[in-house]
């Protein structure tokens, strides 16, 4: 088993930050694209080999990305549309997720084997979320996975802003 803790940066444009080990180990670098379109992430290893591209899909009425694996493995992230609770499907890698997606507290399976476990931590200044992978194959995955799904809540966050803060000045 395998603890990872992604922590984003207070000031970060375009988002650039670590992902830890449980013993505060860097294992992984995450750098954003800034100004670019379509969005895209680029997650590499301690190494600077380079482990995944997150591509946000452009011009969709709800949020996908695509995700390319540096093992050559392609996979389709994509929101659905519900009215109450945020729910994604993850085309291509038969895995499945049970859990809370909204507030980042949910489990990857494969088959009835939880290959993962994915928690935020609330009341912090930043993003941050704990992560057990069991099966460490996955590693690159579910961190993949998890800069997706926080970056689409990042831009429903400031958008909810933006409204409120305009409907406001009315």
């Amino acid at each position: 088993m395998k603890e990872y803790r992604i922590k984003q940066r207070f000031w970060s444009i375009g988002g650039k930050f670590e992902i830890t080990d449980q013993y505060g180990a860097v294992n992984y670098y995450v750098t954003g694209s800034f100004m670019k379109i379509p969005k895209q992430f680029i997650i590499t290893d301690s190494f600077g080999n380079r482990v995944s591209t997150i591509t946000k899909v452009i011009f969709q009425f709800l949020p996908k990305f695509d995700v390319s694996l540096a093992n050559g493995q392609n996979f389709r992230i994509k929101k659905d549309f519900t009215f109450f609770k945020s729910r994604y499907q993850i085309d291509g890698l038969g895995l499945s997720v049970k859990g809370d997606w909204w507030n980042m507290n949910f489990s990857l399976l494969e088959g009835n084997k939880k290959v993962a476990s994915i928690s935020q931590k609330w009341f912090k200044l930043t993003s941050t979320y704990d992560i057990q992978v069991y099966d460490e194959k996955y590693s690159d995955v579910v961190i993949s996975l998890v800069i997706a799904i926080d970056y689409v809540k990042e831009q429903e966050a400031s958008s909810r802003s933006a409204s409120s803060s305009s409907n406001s000045g009315n």
